[in-house]
């Protein structure tokens, strides 16, 4: 190893000061050559170039279109993912990709699983070997049994033994066979109906698994209780979290092709009283719109949102509750007013889709990346629109209108039932009144409601009491019935299909700021804004429910009218 670190001095990649700073790190069991590229202080791509001139390897970055990995399956992925190496095959010598030569123990380990044949090795980034063992040696098969039952009676002896606290033990279990078949498939059938999360949750008995679909949580699978712990590990592995942990929260990332997609997937692991419970969020762009014009808007609603984004300097807030779509229609803005004329910074916590053309960073607290701080340095890039993912205390706060009063235009997000709302709590965060006047051109509060199934929705015209209880403000009849879910294969038997939201809009005129300056209550924000057209969030679920888009049932949930 010396003679690497050594070489990287001599070519200059690697300063004797850099040295000195990575050598008592403690970290003994990370080679130093390793440790100054994960750092940054050497980059990946010096130290291919370095070591193929060197040892006089080849370098690689695609694989041949016939590659057919049948004769390495019963190699382990989770040792290609730990030693970052990739078969490719060969007749006479045996060919294998790396991303470290000096990893001694891969050549080893063919050389036993490979009697007689030489070892010839060549070289490829990290993040392509990875990608290709993940589409070849983890990938999900798209015909996956849609009943989990009989995978989970193959796996009722994989695991049977008491686990202890034996990291390796938990490994070996974790890349058996069926516990990677079992994990793909949760993820397959989560994907296939259009999941948001997939919880696997540690019960007394068993281990439950349940898909968040359109909102909704849907029971999947219950495993048997003694492959908690495999099942578990498995997705520890995959987002690379620590699996001899158990005691504190973690949180990870996997990406992985599922049924051809390229799919995220935002893993957090917390310890409950039966083991661990893990969520993960599935983050798939190809199932999300940033179009302003699919999200659901009013007519009316849109063009004026449309207006406010395109103001040159300002506030906009998006409020509403975890899940409510916020994020969703703020990078529907930035996508519309992305331009090349136009510099536009995000700092978010954490990012969950990355746009083309802009600038996104991510809250890192452990580095001390929080966003007071962040967005002090973001105001010195020069940027025309900032996105903050939430405004969470008054340091944020005030930067944020300092920054709309300077000539930037600001998005934001917060936490309130509804737009009038947003007023309140930005003058309970400390907020001055004279401040958020002169800043605010807009608060939008939305939520989202499942849409009825096409196929199965049926129609029918409420009684009497109903109507008069929700204090419906339309009547149904025959010609112009309503619409209430059934359920039919299409929509797995639940009536529903995707969602879709409804939109409150305030917009900040003259007298709306009079009314800020005055410290007015949000109540009488809101019956100004009534009064002066502003459609409420009830009343814009009433009207998709009228257009057969959503039930009463569906706009009660989320509006609590």
């Amino acid at each position: 190893m010396a003679g690497i670190i050594e070489l990287m001095v001599e070519r200059g990649l690697l300063s004797t000061v850099d040295l000195k700073k990575i050598k008592p790190s403690g970290r003994e069991r990370e080679a130093l050559h390793r440790l100054a590229i994960r750092t940054g202080l050497v980059s990946e791509e010096d130290f291919l170039a370095l070591v193929a001139e060197e040892l006089k390897l080849g370098q690689i970055s695609e694989l041949p279109t016939d590659y057919d990995h049948a004769a390495f399956t019963d190699i382990s992925p989770l040792f290609l993912e730990e030693h970052r190496c990739f078969p490719l095959g060969g007749a006479e010598a045996l060919a294998v990709v790396v991303n470290d030569p000096y990893d001694h123990l891969v050549t080893e380990t063919f050389r036993r699983l490979f009697p007689g044949r030489r070892i010839e090795l060549l070289l490829a980034r990290e993040e392509k070997i990875t990608s290709w063992i993940r589409e070849h040696f983890l990938a999900v098969a798209t015909g996956a049994d849609d009943a989990a039952g009989s995978e989970v009676d193959a796996l009722a002896g994989v695991a049977g033994v008491e686990l202890g606290d034996d990291a390796d033990h938990l490994r070996d279990l974790a890349s058996e066979a069926p516990i990677i078949k079992l994990v793909n498939q949760f993820l397959t059938k989560a994907v296939e109906e259009g999941a948001s999360d997939i919880h696997i949750e540690p019960q007394a008995e068993n281990l439950q698994v349940r898909f968040r679909v359109d909102g909704v949580l849907r029971e999947h699978a219950t495993p048997p209780k003694n492959i908690q712990s495999s099942v578990i590990s498995r997705v520890k592995i995959m987002a690379r979290m620590d699996i001899a942990e158990r005691r504190l929260p973690q949180d990870g990332r996997i990406r992985i092709k599922i049924s051809g997609k390229d799919i995220d997937l935002r893993v957090s692991c917390l310890p409950t009283v039966y083991g661990e419970s893990v969520v993960m969020r599935i983050l798939d762009r190809n199932s999300i719109s940033f179009s302003l014009g699919t999200l659901g808007f009013p007519e009316v609603e849109r063009r004026r949102f449309e207006e406010m984004i395109h103001l040159p300097y300002g506030i906009i807030l998006v409020t509403g509750p975890t899940g409510s779509g916020k994020t969703t229609t703020l990078y529907a803005a930035l996508n519309t007013i992305n331009a090349i004329d136009k510099k536009i910074i995000t700092i978010e916590d954490p990012v969950e889709y990355e746009l083309n053309g802009i600038n996104q960073v991510q809250v890192n607290s452990k580095a001390g990346l929080g966003f007071s701080n962040g967005l002090r340095s973001i105001v010195r890039q020069d940027p025309d629109v900032i996105l903050i993912g939430e405004i969470r205390d008054r340091e944020t706060a005030d930067i944020a209108i300092q920054s709309a009063l300077t000539g930037h235009l600001v998005f934001s997000t917060l936490h309130t039932n509804d737009s009038a709302g947003a007023v309140t709590r930005m003058v309970e965060i400390g907020v001055e009144g004279y401040l958020l006047s002169s800043s605010l051109v807009g608060i939008m509060a939305q939520r989202l409601v499942r849409v009825l199934c096409p196929v199965c929705k049926e129609a029918f015209i409420p009684e009497p009491a109903l109507v008069e209880r929700l204090q419906l403000p339309f009547e149904a009849t025959k010609e112009e019935p309503i619409y209430r879910p059934k359920g039919c294969k299409e929509c797995a038997f639940s009536g529903f299909r995707g969602r879709v939201g409804i939109f409150e809009l305030l917009p900040v005129t003259d007298a709306v700021r009079s009314l800020i300056l005055e410290s007015q209550s949000s109540l009488l924000l809101r019956e100004h804004a009534v009064n002066n057209g502003m459609t409420l969030l009830r009343e814009d679920g009433w009207a998709k429910v009228r257009a057969g888009i959503t039930s009463l049932e569906e706009v009660v949930r989320v509006s609590g009218a």
